[in-house]
């Protein structure tokens, strides 16, 4: 057959599966009015069984039914990134990283392949205030499980080749991050955020990768991994009381060498706003933030903070994202959040905008700032906004592992492990003059700063409605 024959029977054939789509019934339409939604259903409080080591390692064990798999995560407090100060900046990323590439028993391909015998995985990570490690396996697995995971904490290798290959990723990963707004504008507003406190310093920079080496590598280890700064979670089909043994056995006789790293003091609460426009030459488009201090997650304002955070610019539907992009289309995306940490918070909004409209972009943030503030938010508007937290809370943490890294991720935020299963009923009490009055505490346009990173001669123009800009040359 010729390929002329063969587009001809292709097409006769898709016109007669659309023409027989036409011809098909319409779907019945639906009621005029759906029946109301039922009730929230809050997450069953999981059982814990909590234990502290001598050591003062802390251990939570989660006995869960279903799939016969454990789950097992070690979380070091102060062992993070605001743990690295201006001259390491994001190094904690880099040990985090280097903590699976081997230890002193076994090599980065032999702990692969091990992991991987017991079916399982092994991940590290870093964040503002602690370091997380991060294993599964087969329950049957648990015990080597464990003790693989205390190996890769407590004596990682840091070999002289993958510290140098990692060193190479990160100087490319950075080059890659550099040349991109977003990752300027984040820099330019944490320190207007922060200003001099640890927090400001995340973004790690070419002079402290080159000056990491493995003997920096296992001082700063022997410094952030300490048994009384850390919790261990193992959740899973597994008995607590043999879960426990096996934790004394594989981290029981952990102390800590050296001198610990101090707790940092607490991130400001308030700052004196400042005006950046970074110099991108040639830019299509420029890419705007906002922002201010926030609150940790300790401070009682949290989940009305949350819920405000989540009517005003978290998801498609935020008032936001609705107004910059599907009404005005000045964007792809906008958002306005709060973050938290321990030790302090930062409310941010922002969007990637075309460079004329700029300005108006800045405005429709200001009007939403304000109404937010004045205006009590609409009954409906509130609730749907509660039901998309509290059931994509629900639906998260019904997955094991995702229920261990909320217990631990709110441990490391200083939160109990009660938190889990009254936050459904906590964000449902949230009411509409406690909106209003995080919108006003926290969203007031004159305590934000305002960074903007673009070419001057196409929006310098339209910035200055709101104040004088410094202009930063790249």
């Amino acid at each position: 057959m010729t390929t002329t024959a063969r587009l001809t029977l292709i097409a006769a054939a898709l016109s007669a599966a659309l023409a027989a789509q036409a011809a098909s019934p319409a779907p019945p339409a639906l009621p005029p009015e759906l029946p109301p939604f039922g009730a929230d259903q809050p997450l069953p409080a999981p059982r814990i069984v909590r234990q502290r080591l001598p050591n003062g390692l802390e251990v939570w064990v989660v006995p869960r039914a279903g799939l016969p798999r454990v789950d097992a995560l070690l979380v070091v407090r102060e062992a993070g990134l605001s743990a690295d100060g201006a001259p390491r900046a994001g190094f904690a990323t880099l040990l985090a990283g280097l903590l699976t590439e081997g230890t002193a028993r076994r090599d980065a391909r032999t702990l692969a392949q091990d992991v991987q015998a017991l079916g399982g995985t092994l991940n590290a990570s870093a964040g503002a205030d602690g370091i997380t490690i991060d294993a599964q396996a087969l329950a049957s697995q648990a015990e080597p499980l464990l003790k693989l995971l205390a190996e890769v904490a407590r004596e990682p290798a840091f070999a002289d080749g993958e510290v140098k290959l990692a060193k190479a990723n990160a100087l490319e990963a950075l080059k890659a991050a550099s040349a991109t707004p977003g990752f300027r504008a984040e820099g330019a507003m944490a320190q207007a955020i922060y200003g001099r406190h640890a927090y400001a310093v995340s973004q790690a920079t070419e002079a402290a990768i080159t000056a990491t080496t493995p003997a920096v590598l296992r001082t700063a280890h022997a410094q952030r991994f300490r048994p009384d700064r850390s919790l261990l979670v193992i959740a899973g089909r597994i008995d607590a009381a043999q879960a426990l043994k096996l934790a004394q056995a594989s981290f029981g006789d952990w102390q800590a060498t050296g001198e610990a790293l101090p707790v940092p003091p607490a991130a400001p609460r308030s700052a004196t706003p400042v005006r950046l426009l970074l110099d991108r030459p040639g830019s299509v488009q420029a890419t705007v933030r906002l922002g201010r201090p926030g609150i940790p997650a300790t401070d009682p304002d949290y989940l009305p903070l949350r819920v405000t955070s989540g009517v005003l610019g978290e998801g498609f539907s935020s008032r936001v994202n609705l107004k910059l992009r599907e009404d005005k289309g000045y964007t792809y995306g906008a958002s306005a959040r709060s973050r938290h940490a321990l030790h302090g918070g930062s409310i941010v909004a922002g969007a990637d905008v075309r460079n004329e409209v700029t300005g108006a972009a800045l405005q429709e943030f200001d009007a939403e700032f304000r109404r937010i503030g004045r205006e009590p938010v609409p009954r409906q508007e509130l609730r749907e906004t509660q039901r998309y937290m509290t059931g994509s809370f629900v639906v998260r943490n019904q997955v094991q592992s995702a229920l261990a890294y909320t217990l631990a991720g709110n441990w490391l935020l200083g939160l109990p492990p009660s938190f889990v299963a009254d936050y459904v009923q906590q964000v449902n009490r949230v009411t509409a003059a406690q909106v209003q009055a995080m919108g006003s505490k926290y969203f007031a346009p004159e305590t934000l700063s305002i960074v903007v990173v673009g070419d001057p001669a196409a929006v310098a123009g339209q910035l200055k409605a709101w104040g004088t800009f410094q202009t930063v040359a790249k």
